[in-house]
């Protein structure tokens, strides 16, 4: 039984960071989906792989992990590269490159 601990990534919907911070304790998959006969549905016979558990800070899941003997891995948030443009560097006189149709 492995478990992964990560920090969400903002959604691509909005551009808000909410429910970004924290950190989520999701299960491996312990058997291998399927195929629904009838169907075409995908399932699995693994319960697990529904729990998400959500904890405020990564010490936290790693104690939750460690109390319970719950093999763990992290994956630390990367570094967010900003890009400060306005709408009127469109139209500057410096722009790199042209601005046509």
């Amino acid at each position: 039984m492995a478990a992964r601990i990560y920090s969400p990534a903002k959604t691509a919907m909005q551009s808000g960071r909410a429910k970004t911070n924290g950190f989520i304790l999701e299960f491996e998959l312990a058997s291998p989906r399927r195929i629904e006969p009838l169907m075409g549905y995908t399932s699995s016979s693994d319960t697990r792989q529904q729990v998400r558990l959500r904890f405020d800070t990564l010490e936290q899941a790693k104690a939750y992990c460690e109390k319970h003997s719950i093999a763990y891995s992290v994956q630390l948030p990367q570094e967010q590269r900003r890009r400060r443009a306005s709408y009127s560097d469109n139209f500057a006189f410096n722009r790199k490159q042209p601005w046509t149709h």
